[in-house]
């Protein structure tokens, strides 16, 4: 069986080496690299190219938002995953909306932070449990700000694209990156704007002044 390729980016390595050796007793996942700062962190998962990414939130230098910036930038499709200590609501909301697949407590149970690491590969948003409350509130408080703000820089790019009917072979040759690159970033607009198909996302531009 293919495992699932992991790498840790913690700026402490006890840490890391908890996870990795926890990670090494699953049949599916195995950890093929360690770093300790964001910037040698992304280097080794642009090596690596590994499923998921499970990154530290407050590291020495680069950190974490930044490093997960930096790596969407990059076009890096492997799942990511903020490993954090801090609850914060702001840390928490920041964090998914540059892109993070979810966002878990480093107190976290070892069976529960394995739970979500499948979970994050099958492509489920995953979060520490105490952490839905704090997404349902912020979720609320914002309803009346435009959904656009959810989307980044690319996503926004892609959904002018699709306003003005262009296929993402069309969009993919515009932008610079590959179809599938495409195909990811049109999945995850769709999520954050709650639609199901790229003919709504069309329909929701025009409703909503989207130039193209």
């Amino acid at each position: 069986m293919n495992k699932a390729t992991l790498i840790l980016v913690d700026d402490h390595p006890m840490l890391r080496k908890g996870v990795a050796q926890l990670i090494s007793l699953e049949n599916n996942l195995t950890v093929v690299a360690e770093a300790s700062s964001g910037d040698e962190g992304i280097s080794l998962i642009l090596k690596h190219k590994p499923d998921l990414v499970l990154l530290d939130l407050n590291m020495k230098g680069l950190s974490g938002i930044d490093t997960l910036i930096a790596l969407k930038r990059a076009e890096v499709t492997a799942k990511v995953i903020i490993f954090s200590v801090s609850d914060s609501q702001s840390d928490v909301i920041q964090a998914l909306k540059f892109g993070a697949d979810g966002y878990l407590l480093k107190d976290c149970e070892p069976e529960e932070l394995i739970d979500k690491i499948n979970r994050a590969l099958s492509g489920e948003l995953v979060l520490s449990g105490p952490l839905a409350q704090v997404v349902a509130r912020s979720l609320q408080a914002g309803k009346e700000k435009n959904p656009i703000d959810r989307l980044t820089q690319r996503e926004y790019e892609i959904l002018r694209a699709i306003a003005g009917s262009n296929s993402n072979k069309m969009i993919a040759h515009k932008l610079g990156i590959t179809e599938g690159t495409v195909k990811v970033h049109v999945k995850n607009l769709l999520r954050k704007l709650q639609l199901k198909s790229r003919v709504e996302a069309a329909v929701w531009a025009v409703e909503n002044n989207v130039p193209h």
